[in-house]
């Protein structure tokens, strides 16, 4: 009966060493995924951060570039008035403007 007894307790020691390996193993994975988490958090912060700088300066240029080609609009609407002013004033007649010039002198935009 002890040779029954010593194979029962061997039979139950082997299972509860292997329930013990799973449970170690999935706990072990389980504080791998949540000591992880801040890192990919982390990650996901600096991309994102790096993804509104870079937007920053794309709007900064494209807002200079726009200041400059108001300017360089103006320049030109102003020089195109001045040249119909010397046709009118030499007794010519100087081609209508097209429609979306005319509403540029219009409303300035």
């Amino acid at each position: 009966m002890n040779g029954v007894w010593g194979v029962v307790g061997a039979v139950i020691s082997v299972i509860g060493t292997i329930t013990m390996g799973v449970i170690t193993y999935r706990g072990t994975r389980s504080a791998a995924r949540i000591s992880t988490a801040p890192n990919t958090k982390q990650v996901d912060l600096s991309v994102l951060q790096a993804s509104v700088d870079r937007l920053k300066e794309e709007c900064t240029e494209l807002r200079e570039e726009q200041t400059r080609t108001r300017g360089v609009l103006w320049s030109i609407s102003r020089w195109a008035l001045v040249l119909r002013d010397q046709v009118t004033d030499r007794g010519g007649t100087p081609a209508p403007p097209p429609q979306d010039v005319e509403d540029y002198y219009r409303t300035g935009v």
